[in-house]
């Protein structure tokens, strides 16, 4: 049974493929863009809950120079709000409102490690380049985004002033490619002040990446109504544009040799050119190389085994609270975006050593041993907790809070546990322990308050979004990057070895995040339409 043929397919309804969807439609396209689940945004999306509302992904936005231009130049309208960072240890707790709260951190740091003023100084000298290196790379609107052919004013008074700065940038950057936990032991001897300033990272995470988000905290921003009015915006100006918007419905087949996508129900979908903005290591699984050319097929069996050889970057848990206590108590406490560690020790080997033996050696322990461990993990971690009602109020019913806490989380645990047969066991117990740890810590207010709350996995990741273990950035950083990951080459990262089939999004480019998953859809609609 074979649909309407389309100049563009686009599979992911993610942040990505909204993008490329969006802008393939304004250019006249005849666009389908293809989403297996009912609701479209992947990571970027916000659902409610007995009248909660809570973000499903990422907890706020940065602009990076991309959002913004690409909402401007689609002329998307977008309520938001600043979404201020605190930052706290122990009992001590910091807001970052602007550069000075770089000042804060150090005395913050200083506070709990006396003995290592020095050793913090040189970290704090290297994150006040890093800002400035972040002030170049993101300091002007995108190109990408602009007209360039007809706002010669943005290329001579910006871009053309902004280049040299860039490529020196970018080559101070390059430098910094080696792995956060790397290159802090070259300057901090004390591995519990390296564990309070980088373990809330994903494993080998560069550098420069890990240390740039001082900066970014001071960019970030809240669309009213949650993260998911952002997807909400792109869907509607998809169908404002004329293109197609198809839910519920997945791909199970490429044949790029005859230009074909087949979903679940045996339906054909036909294509002069196919954006895959979803799960990469799953479009290598299920395309076809029948019928290509042999030097097209080995260059994609290549691609094929590299891809598949690689995973996916850490995931994360998410427990999800609803509390029966009014914002204001939380208030004065810290921001609506909080990095919390309530122990100064740090988790040490226990996240990466201890969980690598763990792992190596599961068949042979015991669901007691396997819970000695996550005492230390929950007791020693560092929390992601959002509070979305403290940047809108009508996040949450009258009176109440709704608090979203995230750790880092080992896929292969949670697959484990489940293979073992005691995941529905294992789960509550990590609830349990996160809200002990947080109740009894900085939030002694929601003890006896908490009138529901449920979680999500690396399991329940995967399984809603398609993204192999669970990742939520893209590739893990531990093996050689099975993409782009190069910002003076970022083009090149939505180009397959197929002809006619581009990729975007989290998996095309790395490290990834929502502006670069939107700048590479962008980027994958440019193609085809030069084509």
């Amino acid at each position: 049974m074979t649909q309407n043929h389309y100049d563009t397919i686009v599979v992911g309804g993610g942040i990505a493929g909204l993008t490329s969807a969006a802008y393939l439609s304004r250019a006249g396209q005849k666009v389908l863009l293809i989403e297996k689940n009912k609701e479209y945004g992947g990571l970027v999306n916000t659902f409610t809950h007995n009248g909660f509302r809570f973000d499903a992904g990422v907890r706020a936005l940065e602009d990076a120079g991309i959002i913004f231009p690409m909402l401007k130049d689609l002329g998307i309208s977008l309520d938001v709000v600043k979404s201020p960072v605190s930052l706290g240890i122990e009992n001590e707790i910091i807001h970052i409102d602007s550069t000075s709260g770089l000042v804060k951190y150090r005395l913050l740091l200083i506070n709990l490690f006396p003995d290592s003023e020095n050793e913090i100084d040189k970290v704090l000298r290297i994150i006040r380049k890093i800002m400035k290196h972040m002030d170049v790379l993101y300091g002007i609107e995108n190109p990408v985004f602009k007209d360039l052919k007809n706002d010669r004013r943005y290329i001579f008074s910006t871009l053309l002033p902004w280049l040299p700065k860039f490529i020196f940038t970018v080559g101070k950057i390059n430098r910094m490619n080696v792995p956060v936990e790397d290159f802090l032991a070259d300057i901090v001897k004390n591995r519990s002040l390296r564990d309070m300033i980088a373990q809330h990272f994903f494993k080998n995470t560069p550098a420069f990446f890990a240390l740039s988000y001082f900066s970014l905290y001071l960019d970030y921003f809240y669309p009213a109504g949650g993260v998911g009015k952002l997807s909400e915006a792109l869907r509607n100006k998809i169908d404002e544009l004329g293109g197609n918007l198809l839910n519920e419905t997945k791909i199970e087949k490429v044949i790029p040799e005859k230009k074909q996508v087949i979903d679940q129900n045996n339906i054909i979908y036909q294509y002069d050119n196919l954006v895959w903005a979803a799960d990469l290591k799953t479009f290598y699984r299920i395309a076809s190389t029948d019928g290509l050319a042999p030097e097209t097929e080995t260059r994609f069996e290549q691609s094929k085994s590299n891809m598949l050889q690689n995973r996916g970057t850490d995931s994360v848990f998410s427990l999800f609270l609803e509390i029966d206590e009014p914002l204001d108590s939380f208030r004065d406490i810290a921001h609506g975006h909080f990095f919390y560690t309530p122990s100064g020790q740090g988790l040490g080997k226990t996240h990466r050593g201890e969980l690598s033996d763990l792992l190596a050696d599961f068949q042979n322990l015991s669901k007691e041993q396997v819970l000695s461990w996550l005492d230390r993990f929950i007791r020693l971690n560092t929390f992601e907790i959002s509070i979305p009602g403290l940047k809108d109020p009508q996040m949450a019913p009258p009176g109440k809070t709704g608090m979203i806490i995230s750790v880092l989380a080992e896929y292969d645990l949670f697959k484990k546990i489940r293979e073992a047969g005691w995941l529905d066991e294992f789960i509550p117990e990590v609830e349990k322990r996160m809200i002990e740890v947080i109740s009894n810590s900085v939030y002694p207010v929601i003890k006896n308050k908490i009138t529901a709350h449920f979680s999500f996995s690396p399991l329940s990741i995967e399984n809603r979004t398609g993204s192999s273990e669970g990742a939520i950035v893209g590739w893990a950083f531990v093996k050689s990057m099975p993409v782009v990951n190069k910002i003076q080459i970022s083009d090149r990262s939505v180009l397959t070895p197929l002809p006619s089939v581009f990729q975007a999004g989290q998996w095309a480019y790395s490290p990834a995040g929502v502006p670069m998953s939107i700048l590479t859809g962008k980027m994958a609609a440019d193609k085809i339409l030069k084509k």
